[in-house]
């Protein structure tokens, strides 16, 4: 009893383990499969539910009657390359019979060119590689094979036949299909036409009695010109209306047989083609032109002009004309306007000053009356053949485009001169500039006729340079000023009149004229006459001869000079330097004082090499640029000492200070509306920040008496810090330690951040996802532990400190560093023994009770 009650856990473990199999399943189609002599035959088997390795082999045998003892023949299998019998090696190795796997549990026999011989029961045998012997391991399927009773004709003549059409003529092809079948089978005929490379369908009758046309051809089969007809004598016609150039090609007919399975299923048992036309299809010739090329026509006169077509259609057929008008002779035909159109029944579209009559059977005339020059442009006629179909409708077989005809209306234009004259002109920068565009000797100038101005600037260049104009402003047709970028800014500020002081005069003021408005200016008067639809087009454009605005001047001149008061200083020490400033030509100048430094090109906290630093404008208004520095917010200085010379302080300098700085000044003239315009830039030379210096040299490195630890130990990592050169009192120096972790053997990943110690003592981790916890401490003046409890598999890779020196000087100031980086060690976390150990026991206590053979056999997946 007492080994009874011991066993009971054991026991019940089994039986769960028992409770969650399902046993092996092996699939292969319902039967019997009906298949056709001389076709191909593909039997699908396939196993679920196993165990073992995830790649099964299969094996297939064959029966002829095994209800009458008949012994399974062995065929063909996955592993075993002498599994095949003597009487089906010869089809084997000709590949005449081949195992096809489709994936790791499934696999199909294939058999080519099936005989009567083949028909019996083939079996798919699995062999075992389950721990326990369980399920089905073979599964048997019939194949029944009949004779070939499907027979297929295209036409009575042996070659494929070629139909000449028209456009829009109909025709009829024929394909015969019957069968005499032992078995009850259903015929899938369908139509295919080819016009290139690939066949596509056209519409089909399938063996369940379905028609089923193609999407290109279904609007076709539901409007009744495409028919599939099932007639006597086996015959299935297809039968296509109003042929279509794209029906040009090559028609196939199509024939499949299927059989119904057991399981209610249909199968495809064969199929056959044959060829039964080509079809050629002549396109309808349709010509359209008009009569008249280019034409002109005077404003307020008419437009005449006459669409012809030409056809080698006979017969019934209607025309549709419609006249388009265009700006452009390259927009589309959804771009155009569309003026009139008559249809097949000759009913023409109403307008007012526009008519269309039929001339005679192939001219239509288009009248316009009462042109404007709105009605320049392109013009061309689109004409459409219809012909009536057998149900009553028309059908479109041919559509044409004349080319454009170029309509050129001229307009009743007035005749006037423009003349520009500089009513003021500047004989110093910031004096106003006056400028009159006035229009002369107006002729035809009628009631509906506007005058619009646009002013104009241009450099004065020499005669072999490119002249570029720039507006200035330009009025719209109904007198809104538009303002050109130049002067947006100006105008909108009122340094920039634009003004209209009489009917013939247009003026330009500038209020304060600058060095930039230098230059020519001109005027352009554009006349602008009102049309029928209640606009304004512009019908002549006049420009003035320029005015030249110019004054004697010399060019700014401005020269910076910087100078270092000390010229050696320690770091701790406050640097400072002066900036003397000399100016020509500039009336009475103010100026603006930037300084910047130039840093090495590691310094990180600015890679573009040079820092803003601190600037004083023109009003000697300071203002702290990029100067970062938490510690010394207050440590730079600048002032103006006289009107051009300034003085720049940094104190309690730092190593990281070094570089080359210098003053960049811009002198600032008085401008009009007490504004400040800018004049010229000038950079003085560079003066030098280099800290000659012996003190100490910091070395870090890291080290641990066992980097490979276990899971869930602890594992020590020491950042040590040497010094060499000077000596210096551990009261003296202080450090920030940071310490980081590379997630690889490798160091080319982007290291993360596990803690740090800063000089105050203050310490920072990051956020950890693991059960793993990290310290950090110092034990040493020079030495900084990082421990890592309770190791994990994330906290494998490879670990560095980073380390930022702080020196105290002599006079009590701290000094940072150069940043050190240690060379990293690798932390390798390994899995405990005992942990395999617990796997292997309970494997084994899945085979207790088991003799060795069936150990062996369900391990191992031995044939039993």
């Amino acid at each position: 009893m007492g080994h009874r009650g011991e066993n009971a856990p054991l026991l019940l473990l089994l039986l769960s383990l028992c409770a969650s199999c399902h046993g092996r399943i092996v699939k292969v189609p319902a039967g019997p499969l009906v298949r056709v002599e001389g076709t191909e035959v593909v039997i699908p088997c396939n196993v679920s539910q196993y165990e073992g390795p995830i790649e099964q082999n299969f094996d297939w045998e064959f029966s002829t009657n095994p209800a009458q003892d008949s012994k399974f023949v062995h065929i063909v299998s996955t592993w075993d390359p002498w599994f095949t019998s003597q009487e089906y090696k010869e089809r084997v190795n000709r590949k005449e019979i081949t195992l096809r796997r489709n994936s790791n549990n499934s696999v199909e026999l294939v058999i080519g060119n099936i005989c009567p011989t083949d028909q019996g029961m083939y079996r798919c045998t699995t062999p075992s590689t389950d721990a326990v012997f369980q399920g089905n391991y073979n599964a048997v399927v019939e194949v029944k094979v009949i004779a070939d009773g499907l027979t297929i004709s295209g036409s009575k003549a042996r070659s494929t036949s070629t139909w000449n059409l028209s456009e829009g003529d109909s025709f009829q092809l024929r394909c015969s299909a019957y069968t005499n079948s032992s078995e009850h089978t259903h015929l899938y005929v369908s139509w295919e036409f080819k016009n290139g490379l690939a066949w596509q369908k056209i519409l089909s009758l399938t063996h369940e009695g379905k028609f089923q046309p193609s999407s290109e051809y279904n609007d076709r089969f539901i409007s009744g010109d495409v028919r599939l007809d099932a007639m006597a004598n086996d015959i299935y016609r297809l039968s296509m209306s109003q042929a279509l150039p794209t029906d040009e090609g090559a028609y196939m007919c199509r024939v499949s047989e299927w059989v119904k399975g057991v399981d209610g299923s249909w199968q495809k048992i064969q199929e056959k083609t044959v060829d039964v036309a080509n079809v050629v299809v002549q396109p309808t010739a349709l010509g359209v032109f008009i009569t008249r090329s280019n034409v002109s026509v005077t404003e307020r006169d008419s437009l005449d002009l006459t669409c012809n077509f030409t056809t080698d259609r006979s017969g019934i057929f209607q025309v549709e004309i419609t006249w388009y008008f265009s700006e452009s002779p390259d927009s589309s035909l959804a771009e155009a306007q569309v003026l009139l159109s008559a249809d097949w029944d000759s009913v023409v579209s109403d307008s007012t000053l526009i008519s269309l009559s039929h001339v005679d059977r192939s001219s239509y005339h288009l009248l316009v009356r009462d042109v404007g020059t709105e009605d320049s442009g392109y013009y061309f006629c689109q004409a459409a053949l219809w012909v009536p179909q057998h149900n009553g409708s028309w059908h479109k077989v041919a559509e044409r485009m004349s080319v454009p005809v170029t309509v050129e209306i001229l307009a009743l234009e007035p005749n006037y001169q423009v003349f520009l004259k500089a009513a003021k002109t500047p004989k110093f920068s910031e004096d106003p500039t006056e400028l009159e565009c006035r229009i002369m000797e107006a002729q035809n100038s009628e009631a509906n006729i506007r005058f619009t101005v646009a002013w104009y600037y241009r450099l004065p260049v020499r005669s072999d340079e490119v002249v570029k104009n720039e507006l200035l402003a330009t009025m719209d047709a109904d007198w809104t000023l538009v303002i050109g970028d130049r002067s947006k800014h100006r105008a909108q500020n009122g340094e920039i009149i634009f003004s209209k002081p009489t009917v013939d005069t247009f003026r330009l003021r500038i209020q304060w004229t600058s060095e930039a408005d230098r230059g020519d200016y001109y005027c352009v008067i554009s006349s602008w006459s009102w049309q029928r639809n209640n606009s304004w087009i512009k019908i002549k454009d006049v420009a003035s001869m320029p005015v030249s605005i110019l004054w004697s001047t010399q060019d700014y001149v401005l020269t910076v000079e910087a100078v270092k008061l000390k010229p050696f200083f320690m770091a701790g020490h406050t640097f400072e330097m002066t900036c003397k400033v000399s100016s020509q030509n500039i009336k009475t100048p103010r100026y603006s004082v930037l300084i910047t430094a130039e840093k090495h090109l590691n310094d990180q906290s600015n890679p573009n090499g040079t820092t803003r630093i601190i600037s004083l404008n023109q009003d000697s208004v300071v203002r702290r640029e990029d100067w970062t520095d938490q510690d010394r917010v207050d440590g730079v200085v600048l002032e103006k000492v006289q009107e051009n010379e300034f003085r720049y302080r940094m104190y309690q300098t730092q190593i990281s200070d070094a570089g080359l700085y210098r003053c960049v000044v811009t002198a600032w003239s008085p401008g009009g509306g007490g504004l400040w315009r800018e004049a010229v830039n000038g950079l003085s030379n560079p003066i030098q920040i280099d800290f000659q210096t012996s003190g100490p040299v910091f070395n870090v490195s890291v080290h641990s008496d066992s980097p490979t630890v276990y899971r869930g130990e602890l594992v020590n990592l020491v950042c040590i810090i040497t010094i060499e050169g000077t000596a210096l009192d551990p009261d003296d120096m202080s450090f920030d330690v940071s310490w980081f972790a590379v997630r690889s053997i490798t160091t080319d990943r982007d290291p993360v951040f596990l803690t740090s110690l800063d000089r105050k003592g203050i310490v920072t981790q990051a956020r950890r996802n693991g059960s793993s916890d990290v310290s950090l401490e110092r034990i040493t003046p020079l030495e900084f532990r990082l421990r890592v409890h309770g190791c994990e598999d994330h906290d494998f890779g490879n670990h560095y400190c980073l380390v930022t020196p702080w020196v105290q000087s002599a006079a009590g100031i701290w000094q940072q560093e150069m940043e050190v980086k240690s060379k990293p060690i690798l932390v390798t976390v390994k899995m405990d023994d005992r942990s395999w150990n617990s796997i292997d026991t309970f494997v084994n206590s899945c085979y207790l009770n088991l003799t060795w053979t069936e150990i062996v056999t369900k391990k191992w997946g031995l044939r039993r």
